[in-house]
């Protein structure tokens, strides 16, 4: 899901804050219109009752009930007067007030007789309409003003803001001229805040830039130094094994030199892999995982010469990949040694399958607390003689995640670990 903007964000809001306000003035006018109707009806009801009651006792001759467009007013002495002609919805309600289908109805009664008072309301309604749609339309469209008004120069705020993040989004911090922000560049609404953030961006990059550089050329100089030595001592130990009349323990000495001399040249191009960036691929090559496989259990196979352990390859079908091999050979060289080291005796059971290579062993295991820590850098826990995974795992770990291989272990203390490598093929593969 796309994230919105601030602009929009901000747009929404005032268009969400003002149909809001527009539905609470809407209720509120429209409630307070038909309670203060209500209100006048009742009091004008009894200012005319009282009106008349008053003149009833001033002189019963001249006395007038009310007569209005609005009020009609019938009296019924208490002596009787057939003649009063009181409509019979009127007759039939008792004393007080009264709300009907055309209006209001008001009845009191006193010694003196009976007054029926009913109201009717249209015209009353009408007034009160032409009163209260003036207002309200008025009060809407000026709501609508004044967050039309407040959205604008809201809007004028943000852009200076959004402007500096389109800047930012198209930072490449290997390049130091790719964000620059010239004062005159900033939106003219740009205000103190915005200036001094874009100052402090402007300086962030430059450091970064110097940072990515000074890696860039530490990881560069690390590698020929590094490399120029094993070079050498490779070249010397081809030439010396090429020679014919070479004793054999001399030869397998020469022999283990040239493959540590090649470990060590992987383990270089494993720490150059994960500090370079993450778009720089390492050099691949086609291989059969199988042979990666066979030589590093053949390279630790002497280990278990003094122990009841046994060292098995099972081949269900690996794959023939396009990748780093020396990448996938450290991977698992890390996960063999601390099999190797940790199973005291049993089996070590190396799985190759077309998706993934398993190795389990039968070794101590691994605690659920353990196992959570295993993968974090320098992690070490007490698991025999005060040794531990130590960095192995977590160069693991980080190389899978890099090359697109996830680790993923599998442990129970006292029956040993179960480490899988899913390989994931790539073009050429």
């Amino acid at each position: 899901m796309t994230t919105q903007g601030l602009p929009r964000r901000i747009k929404r809001a005032f268009i969400a804050q003002a149909v809001l306000g527009s539905v609470v003035l809407f209720a509120v006018i429209v409630v307070a219109s038909l309670w203060g109707a209500q209100r006048l009806q009742q009091q004008r009801i009894a200012e005319e009752s009282q009106w008349f009651w008053h003149e009833l006792a001033r002189d019963p001759d001249t006395a007038r009930t009310p007569h209005t467009s609005t009020l009609k007013g019938y009296f019924v002495p208490a002596s009787g007067a057939p003649d009063v002609p009181v409509p019979e919805a009127l007759r039939r309600l008792p004393p007080g007030m009264h709300v009907l289908a055309e209006g209001r109805a008001y009845v009191e009664q006193r010694p003196e007789g009976t007054l029926y008072v009913s109201f009717s309301p249209r015209f009353f309604n009408h007034a009160i309409l032409a009163v209260t749609l003036p207002a309200l339309v008025l009060a809407l469209l000026s709501l609508w003003l004044m967050s039309w008004l407040t959205y604008r120069i809201s809007k004028r705020l943000v852009v200076p803001v959004a402007w500096l993040a389109e800047r930012v989004r198209t930072w490449d911090p290997r390049n130091s001229d790719a964000f620059k922000v010239d004062t005159d560049e900033l939106p003219a609404d740009s205000g103190v805040e915005v200036r001094r953030l874009s100052r402090a961006l402007v300086g962030l990059n430059r450091r970064v830039h110097d940072f990515v550089r000074r890696e860039r050329d530490f990881t560069r100089d690390a590698s020929h130094e590094l490399r120029t030595p094993l070079t050498v001592v490779r070249l010397s130990t081809d030439m010396m094994l090429a020679r014919e009349d070479l004793d054999p323990p001399l030869r397998r000495s020469l022999t283990r030199v040239q493959a540590a001399g090649r470990e060590m040249e992987a383990v270089i191009d494993a720490f150059m892999l994960l500090a370079r960036e993450a778009e720089i691929e390492a050099q691949s090559e086609d291989f059969d995982v199988a042979d990666v496989v066979a030589r590093e259990v053949a390279m630790l196979q002497p280990l278990l010469a003094d122990r009841p352990v046994t060292m098995a390859v099972e081949d269900r079908g690996g794959p023939r990949l396009h990748a780093p091999a020396g990448v996938l050979a450290l991977m698992l060289r890390n996960l063999l040694s601390n099999a190797v080291q940790f199973t005291t005796a049993g089996t070590i059971r190396v799985i190759i399958a077309p998706d993934h290579i398993q190795i389990a062993d039968t070794g101590i295991g691994m605690t659920p607390d353990v196992l959570a820590k295993v993968f974090d850098p320098f992690y070490k826990a007490d698991l025999q003689a005060g040794e531990g995974k130590g960095v192995g795992m977590s160069i693991v770990h980080r190389l899978g995640e890099r090359v697109g291989w996830p680790v993923s272990l599998a442990s129970e203390p006292g029956k040993g670990t179960t480490a899988t490598i899913q390989l994931v093929r790539r073009a050429g593969s």
